[in-house]
């Protein structure tokens, strides 16, 4: 599969947990669907997720809407609905976005590279001369990840890790000047992160604004989304967030490392919840609801937000392996019986989620998790492994269909 940056009182914590929102104009069908959704949620949390939140859309707006399991593990607090989680590389998404509006409007050519856009700011960037905006925005550039770099590792996400420092944008970048390019651009398909720093450093050049802003104007204003946010970067509702946890595997302990600040809650899981996302900055720092992150799916879908031209170009697609291909930035995953969705993952420190909408079906989803995965190799549970189950995507086509 895709590397998955593609996954109180006593009433209260028991309408939290099996919160669910439906249209009222709902029928028996519907009810069911929605009732063995909301027992997945469940089942997820009973095989060790903290905490769980996830949304259906459709034209109409949002037609369900379930949480499960803990924002606090310690306190017992519960997820609620309209909590804010890290939405990792989704971000990636938004980004795409702003950078085919600039396209659009004559601003940006997708055949300049990164550095006729940034000179002196990307020397040493591996393939910074060579690889332009579109091998940036669907990952065969050739050029290396921060992401992958064994230093960055311990000092983004591991056991160097200084918690209370708010990461400059481009502060990633020196971690990987003067490697050698993976490939020549074109040639394959490597994830990296450093695409999109490139491209967030290229809105911000071209625009002269600062990226939220760019965000906040061209995307979340036009559809009315309220509760999405880049971490880091503007201030997020703190009462909104919940507790941060990451699968400490022994993977993770050999490649990171774990924190002095990151205390064990259980064995294999750590609290996170003392970093933040402003390393990630375009590459995945952005928060979000679930049930804003699955209208801006529908937005994004329904050419809302770009034309039809970019829509092409964003799903113009490039093989990854059998049965996934890459676009502009989306991902295509087939399943078998022609069941086909197009969406974005997400992993970073602390969270995971997915979003994507279904083929030939009035349904976009999300769903986010509040335990990361990154570095740790085999884990017992994430927003993907949830998400893009077939039982998962065949209940909400029925949910969707009975609206």
């Amino acid at each position: 599969m895709i590397k998955n940056r593609w996954l109180p009182p006593l009433a209260s914590l028991l309408l939290a947990y099996a919160f669910t929102s439906q249209n009222p104009k709902t029928n028996s069908g519907h009810h069911g669907a929605a009732s063995e959704l909301r027992a997945l949620l469940d089942e997820t949390v009973a095989e060790g997720i903290p905490g769980i939140s996830a949304a259906i859309a459709t034209r109409d707006g949002v037609v369900w809407r379930g949480v499960a399991g803990k924002a606090d593990l310690q306190t017992g607090a519960p997820v609620l609905p309209d909590m804010l989680f890290g939405i990792g590389s989704i971000t990636k998404t938004f980004i795409a976005v702003v950078i085919l509006q600039l396209v659009e409007e004559g601003q940006l050519d997708l055949n300049a590279t990164a550095e006729s856009l940034l000179g002196a700011a990307v020397e040493g960037i591996p393939n910074a001369d060579v690889a332009t905006i579109a091998h940036l925005l669907n990952h065969t550039g050739g050029i290396p990840s921060w992401e992958d770099d064994p230093a960055w590792i311990r000092d983004g996400r591991g056991d160097r890790l200084d918690v209370d420092r708010i990461w400059d944008k481009t502060a990633t970048l020196p971690y990987i000047k003067g490697h050698a390019p993976l490939a020549n651009p074109g040639e394959k398909f490597s994830y990296a992160n450093t695409n999109f720093t490139l491209l967030g450093m290229i809105i911000e050049k071209v625009t002269g604004e600062d990226v939220v802003d760019e965000i906040q104007r061209r995307i979340l204003t036009p559809i009315g989304l309220k509760n999405i946010y880049l971490e880091g970067f503007e201030p997020v509702p703190e009462g909104q967030m919940p507790h941060r946890y990451h699968w400490a595997t022994p993977v993770f302990r050999q490649n990171a490392g774990v924190n002095a600040a990151f205390p064990e809650v259980r064995p294999g899981l750590i609290d996170v919840s003392r970093s933040n996302l402003s390393v990630e900055w375009t590459d995945g720092g952005m928060v979000a609801s679930a049930e804003d992150l699955a209208l801006f799916a529908v937005a994004l879908r329904d050419r809302r937000l770009l034309t039809s031209q970019s829509m092409d170009f964003m799903t113009e697609w490039f093989p990854v392996e059998e049965g996934v291909q890459v676009g502009h930035n989306l991902y295509l995953v087939e399943y078998p019986d022609d069941l086909t969705i197009i969406g974005h993952n997400g992993d970073v420190l602390g969270f995971t989620g997915s979003m994507y909408w279904i083929e030939g079906v009035d349904a976009a989803v999300s769903v986010l998790c509040n335990v990361g995965a990154m570095h740790s190799g085999s884990v017992p549970g994430k927003a993907p492994s949830v998400a893009q189950r077939r039982e998962f995507i065949e209940l909400v086509m029925r949910v969707a269909a009975s609206t």
